[in-house]
């Protein structure tokens, strides 16, 4: 509960300590130009990665494999695009991080370890059916 407080909280006054610090530096016309050309390479890169990640989906399916990467893939596009619609350079920054393949690879990677260290403390209860 705390860290969602301090994220809705802390990440919303880091954006606009950002963008005033950088409005100072370069000017308001200049910041606002640059959060629309980071929305918008953010949404073309989300579009031809989440294109390209649900074309992946599909073709494990017919070929009856499992698509877990291409879901994980997915779901961090999904979270990419999520970033890029909240106004603000700095989730726009993390936003395009998760659309570029070797960025996402690493951070697929560390969700790996993380998930494998929670199953190996039981902070992870799976349900049993």
């Amino acid at each position: 509960m705390l860290r969602l407080f301090l994220l809705f909280t802390l990440v919303p006054m880091l954006e606009i300590c950002f963008l005033l610090e950088i409005g100072r530096t370069i000017g308001i016309l200049d910041t606002i130009l640059l959060v629309f050309v980071t929305g918008f390479v953010g949404a073309w890169l989300a579009r031809r990665q989440g294109l390209q990640a649900l074309f992946q989906v599909r073709m494990n399916l017919q070929q009856g494999v499992l698509p877990a990467e291409e879901i994980v893939d997915a779901m961090l596009i999904l979270i990419a695009g999520l970033l890029l619609l909240t106004p603000g350079l700095l989730t726009d920054l993390v936003g395009i991080l998760l659309l570029v393949p070797a960025c996402r690879q690493w951070f697929k990677r560390y969700l790996r370890r993380k998930f494998d260290e929670w199953l190996a403390t039981h902070e992870v209860h799976l349900l049993r059916f």
